[in-house]
């Protein structure tokens, strides 16, 4: 069934969610970007239609809700632990396809990892159902088309925004009767078919070729523009890397709490081992293992897509204004040069 609500009548299927769900979707949060004066929108619970910011891209993802930048995992004492709660009822998460795609690259990660499944993502995860918000297109760093990423069918909901109303399909059934006597429309959701920004993917499957490409001049820039300061990582929709920190409570070392905090491999000293050796000791190093992550390692690993979504929050808010797309680019500009002279 389909649906066309105007703001009020939204707003009361709103509040009837949220008896039975927490409701989470993009968010304003002013005067708290990392500028002077200037606005963040991240993913958090809301109350009202009006709060939902459904016109702009959030400057972070959606998996902070499944995935949160710190979360508690475990309580402890002298003499024994506990670990902490999953969520009290179920999730709703309005996201866009790519953010959507982006938890079926995590849930391979997270959920089948050479057969080890992460306790604390897969409680969460398995509680949360999407509420797909129509796009527009994105902005200029967006890429979802080029990645595959632009379509999903993994919906409860699909919603299409404009100022005065909301039009709703409903695919599960379980949602219809928050939307009794509500007026009936005729809706189909539409997905965006074409980016601004389009980016071209090497292939990669020729090992002589990814040798040749590790070490391949193009990276070497990276040393004089990347600062190593991880917020590609902590904005991108897929990346999962960890680590732990102990909360101590007052004086005591033996009460506290355990949290899992996200971290970077693009961070100095993430890979650091016993002796002080890292395996990448310079941000060329490092942005090299990403970009080969993100566009060849995770795919020959799990065989299905890529772990890139081309959302572009990493280019947004990399503050050196390094673009994953155009790196990607050059990268298969490298990599035709690499072929062209083995050919030779």
């Amino acid at each position: 069934m389909d649906y066309v609500l105007n703001t009020a009548q939204a707003d009361e299927v709103l509040c009837a969610l949220k008896k039975d769900y927490c409701v989470y979707a993009p968010k304003r949060f002013q005067k708290e970007g990392r500028f002077s004066d200037t606005d963040i929108i991240r993913y958090d619970q809301v109350d009202y239609f009006s709060e939902i910011v459904w016109d702009a891209k959030s400057d972070y993802p959606a998996k902070e809700v499944i995935n949160p930048i710190q979360e508690t995992i475990l309580y402890f004492t002298e003499d024994e632990y506990r670990e902490s709660k999953g969520p009290k009822k179920p999730i709703l998460i309005l996201a866009r396809p790519c953010d959507i795609n982006a938890q079926h690259i995590q849930a391979k990660i997270f959920a089948g990892n050479g057969g080890y499944e992460d306790f604390y993502y897969q409680r969460v995860r398995e509680q949360v159902k999407f509420a797909m918000m129509e796009c527009n297109g994105g902005d200029d760093t967006c890429f979802c088309v080029s990645m595959g990423t632009n379509r999903t069918d993994d919906y409860s909901l699909a919603l299409k925004f404009s100022k005065e109303e909301l039009k709703v399909h409903v695919t599960d059934e379980s949602f219809q009767p928050y939307f009794k006597g509500m007026p009936d429309t005729r809706y189909t959701p539409v997905f965006v078919e074409e980016n601004e920004l389009k980016v071209k993917i090497p292939d990669l499957s020729d090992k002589e070729v990814r040798k040749a490409l590790k070490k391949h001049p193009m990276w070497k820039e990276f040393d004089g523009r990347c600062t190593s300061c991880g917020s590609c990582t902590v904005a991108c929709s897929t990346c999962t890397c960890f680590t732990t920190r102990d909360i101590l409570y007052g004086d005591n070392p033996e009460v506290g709490e355990r949290r899992r905090v996200t971290a970077s491999c693009q961070v100095e000293g993430f890979d650091q081992m016993a002796g002080q050796k890292e395996m990448r000791s310079t941000a060329a190093d490092r942005m090299r293992f990403k970009v080969l992550h993100k566009f060849y390692d995770y795919k020959a690993r799990f065989g299905d897509s890529h772990m890139c979504v081309g959302c572009g929050r990493c280019t947004h808010r990399c503050p050196e204004m390094i673009s994953i797309s155009a790196t990607v680019n050059k990268m298969n500009r490298a990599v035709e040069e690499i072929k062209a002279g083995m050919e030779q």
